[in-house]
């Protein structure tokens, strides 16, 4: 019995990575699905020759994020597959916990793999295509889910001791998710508040509960608590570096620079995309028990973290598909047409998704090998464009601020701690063989960084080369006093 219900498992998991990968080959070996990925192997690249995030090469994402990209760097390899199929396990491992989830809930076997491949299919609808943040730390998240779906069975049977060591596996899963991306901990708040609540039901006393508390808080804050120690052992400067980059630069990010409409769109679409699974979600709500109000506690956590920051990119939805999956199995458990419905409006969104988007790789790689070319051992600057050019060019970085939209766009403007126009003015002061500049924004322009760089352009610059990038163009510019030298075939 046991060895088939393994064999069953087994089967279950294979299925999903098998779909998991059917749905995603097609992007693999593209280094330019979204211009996030690329800056984290960029930087996971860099920390392998000994950059340090927040004071070599600048962002504001956990310092987590970054080692795993590091960590996929040492695999062989440019490091563009390799971030793929390592995003591609962790999709397909996260869809298994949905599909484990939605059978603990009490979904039919059907509908709680059909939940688990949604969550697969539903993905790159939302540019989780390759190895954004929420790829990799969604499967956290879920691990926590998952086992926060055990406790009104523990504390039916008093099972004070195991809801402690469940808690505290949940607890540092979130905080192994809070290192890849800060917003989960809005979930992992939830999670342990969920455990202190079914604790005191399962007849844990008052200073069993306030001492188990302090537990969980410490293994949910621990690994960032580690990363602030390390930062701190640095010295005062680049502590302050790490400090800034982490906790305050977001809160000095212009959102006004993105208008209403614009983000009005964003929502609309973002939940149009979500709308098969949110009305099979939705439809669960009405028979509601202990499980079921322990998984919409988690929607409504997740949904919390996405509301948060405001902008309303459609990755930043990414965290909603694992619970809104698990809770629409329930659903598709009672009624077999939502489970063709569902499934048929997935993958008709997808095929349409892909048939439509256009293929930028092979452009990619010519315009990195021409910078390659004509870099002559100095460093070109990518004013907008993408940043995986310095990585296919084995380029060297003009700037700690490297990822594109920090120095030339509006959004970013007095957030970085430092004048972002000084910065542009330091780096073509150092006179760069090669400038990449798109023909158009992808933002409002921080005016002042355009303006240094067009009037360099214009008299010290010519074009040589330019590709397609989605519905612009990427356009290098060589130094007027260099002679350009094709990379050959």
């Amino acid at each position: 019995m046991g060895r088939t219900r393994l064999s069953s498992e087994s089967m279950v998991a294979a299925l999903l990575l098998v779909i998991a990968l059917a749905v995603r080959a097609v992007d693999f070996g593209n280094p330019v699905i979204h211009v996030d990925e690329q800056y984290y192997l960029l930087v996971g690249d860099r920390m392998l020759h000994g950059a340090l995030p927040y004071v070599d090469i600048w962002d504001r994402k956990p310092i987590g994020l970054f080692a795993i990209f590091a960590a996929i760097r040492l695999l062989p390899g440019d490091g563009i597959l390799a971030y793929q199929l390592v995003a591609t396990l962790f999709a397909a491992a996260t869809a298994w916990l949905v599909q484990h989830g939605a059978r603990r809930l009490g979904a039919s076997h059907l509908a709680a793999f059909v939940a688990g491949a949604a969550y697969v299919i539903w993905l790159p609808l939302l540019s989780g295509r390759g190895g954004q943040s929420p790829v990799f730390y969604n499967l956290f998240v879920t691990a926590a889910a998952v086992l926060t779906l055990r406790l009104p069975a523990l504390a039916s049977r008093g099972a004070v001791r195991a809801i402690l060591l469940n808690g505290a596996a949940a607890c540092l899963l979130a905080g192994l998710a809070i290192q890849t991306k800060y917003t989960p901990a809005i979930e992992g708040a939830f999670f342990g508040l969920a455990h202190l609540w079914y604790l005191r039901r399962g007849g844990g006393s008052w200073p069993a509960m306030i001492g188990t508390a302090l537990l969980w808080v410490a293994l949910g804050v621990g690994p960032t608590a580690l990363v602030i120690a390390l930062y701190w052992t640095h010295g005062p400067a680049v502590f302050q570096a790490f400090w800034f980059a982490n906790f305050e630069s977001i809160f000095q990010r212009s959102h006004y620079a993105y208008p209403p409409d614009l983000i009005g769109r964003r929502l609309l679409g973002t939940n149009a995309l979500l709308l098969p699974l949110t009305v099979c979600a939705a439809l669960a709500w009405r028979r509601r028990d202990a499980l079921r109000t322990l998984a919409f506690g988690w929607l409504g956590a997740a949904v919390l973290g996405y509301l948060i920051l405001g902008t309303f990119f459609d990755h930043y939805a990414l965290p909603l598909i694992a619970p809104l999956a698990l809770l629409a199995a329930l659903t598709l458990s009672r009624h077999g047409r939502a489970i063709v419905a569902t499934l048929g409006i997935g993958l008709t969104l997808l095929v349409v998704r892909t048939a439509i988007r256009n293929s930028d790789a092979a452009g990619a790689y010519r315009l990195a090998h021409v910078v390659a070319a004509n870099s002559g051992g100095e460093c070109p600057y990518v004013f907008t464009g993408d940043s995986i050019t310095y990585l296919l060019a084995h380029a060297c970085v003009p700037t700690a601020y490297a990822f594109p939209s920090t120095l030339a766009y509006a959004p970013e403007q007095g957030a970085t701690g430092i004048d972002e126009a000084g910065e542009v003015r330091r780096i073509l002061g150092h006179r760069p063989p090669v400038i990449v500049r798109g023909s158009e924004p992808l933002a409002e322009w921080n005016e002042a960084s355009r303006a240094l760089v067009d009037a360099a352009l214009a008299r010290d610059y010519r074009p040589v080369f330019s590709t397609a990038r989605d519905d612009y163009r990427l356009i290098v510019y060589l130094r007027r006093d260099r002679v350009f030298r094709s990379p050959g075939p």
